[in-house]
C-alpha cells in the first residue's frame, strides 16, 4: 500500500474551508484513479514537534506510489492539484508527504 498525506493549516476562514473541502475537494479526489479509501482527520489536531497550528490532515490510500503517480497525472488528478491551491494558496499553509508503508 502507498499513502499521500496532506497537512493543512488552520485556515482564515474556517467555515469557507470546510465548504469547500467536504463539498468540492472530496468528491473530486474520490474520483481519482486507484484511490482506495479517503480519510480526514478530526478535531483537535495535536503535535509535539510540529505545527501548532494544523487543522486538517487528509489521508488518500492506494496501492503504490506509482498509483498515486498515475492518479495525479491523469486529468482528475489535475484538477485535483489545481484545487488543493484554492485550499491552500501558499506552499507555507500545506504539507505533503507521499510515501509507500508495509506492516511490521
Amino acid at each position: 500500500m502507498a499513502r499521500m498525506i496532506v497537512i493543512y493549516r488552520t485556515p482564515q476562514d474556517r467555515k469557507a474551508f470546510d465548504k469547500h473541502y467536504f463539498e468540492v475537494h472530496i468528491p473530486l479526489a474520490k474520483l481519482l484513479p486507484g484511490l482506495r479509501k479517503y480519510e480526514v482527520s478530526t478535531s483537535p489536531i495535536i503535535s509535539p514537534v510540529g505545527w501548532k497550528d494544523a487543522y486538517l490532515v487528509g489521508t488518500l490510500h492506494f496501492d503504490s506510489l506509482d498509483a498515486i503517480k498515475t492518479a495525479f497525472a491523469s486529468e482528475c488528478g489535475r484538477a485535483c492539484a489545481a484545487d488543493r491551491r484554492i485550499l491552500a494558496p501558499s506552499e507555507v499553509d500545506v504539507q505533503m508527504y507521499l510515501f509507500d508503508d508495509r506492516e511490521v
